[in-house]
């Protein structure tokens, strides 16, 4: 059970190690240019967020948001260049892999790159600065990222199959990806949305994703409603992402 997964998996994971230092140093650029100018730019500006200092409120989202984003990429470019450059897709459907299996493997692909990555994040701001987080929260932290890590590998899985030109993916990331990411509250808390607005925001699952993870990095809350939008998103995008799937390689 589960053994093609693995098989699709275990290669990505081949390919990456090619290249693994160069992928985390660039990797990290981006949210730490994030961290250095709003957390210590601004920090003189803005007062403590929801009892904590600003820069210890941003780097949960940074961390989160580094992971997310690096599973969406892993998917959505891994199956665009298996599929129009590499073949490889092609050469599953003569094998015994199923649909399922190519899925759940860019599924756990998406996820182990994005865990890698945040984790490289994570060990810089560390290093850098003096946030800590209490290792007894990791737990309900990685439930968050887990299910956002599917949901992401999966709108990316999806992207990559339907999408035949690269730039168009570029352009589903710039148009959609990052300002569902920017909105959800990395960088501000939901309270500052206006109250009308804040009941439909908490229900779009980046938002359920980044403030959930939030909480649960520093005060180890699994908010179960949170959770649950996130579960039913992450199996949602996965029934269809296997639909579409499967109906593109029946063409």
């Amino acid at each position: 059970m589960l053994t093609g997964a693995f098989s699709i998996w275990k290669r990505d994971m081949l390919v990456l190690r090619r290249s693994l230092f160069s992928e985390l140093a660039a990797v990290v650029a981006a949210p730490l240019t994030f961290y250095l100018a709003f957390g210590f730019g601004l920090r003189g500006y803005i007062a403590d967020v929801e009892g904590v200092p600003y820069t210890v409120f941003m780097a949960p989202g940074l961390i989160t948001m580094t992971a997310v984003s690096a599973a969406f990429d892993e998917s959505a470019w891994s199956m665009w260049f298996h599929r129009k450059v590499q073949r490889t897709i092609e050469a599953y459907r003569v094998t015994p892999v199923t649909v399922y299996d190519i899925v759940i493997g860019k599924i756990f692909s998406g996820f182990t790159q994005g865990a890698l990555k945040g984790v490289a994040v994570a060990a810089v701001i560390f290093l850098l600065t003096g946030v800590r987080f209490d290792p007894s929260h990791l737990a309900a932290y990685l439930s968050f990222i887990i299910l956002g890590s599917m949901v992401f590998s999966c709108a990316g899985t999806v992207c990559g199959t339907l999408l035949d030109k690269p730039e168009t993916i570029g352009k589903v990331q710039a148009v959609v990806i990052m300002p569902l990411i920017f909105l959800s509250g990395v960088f501000f808390p939901v309270s500052s949305y206006p109250e009308a607005l804040r009941a439909t925001v908490m229900l779009i699952p980046t938002t359920a994703l980044f403030e959930g993870s939030r909480r649960a990095l520093l005060a180890g809350a699994l908010d179960a409603g949170l959770i649950a939008i996130l579960a039913i998103t992450a199996l949602a995008a996965f029934v269809a992402t296997v639909a579409i799937f499967n109906r593109k390689m029946a063409e």
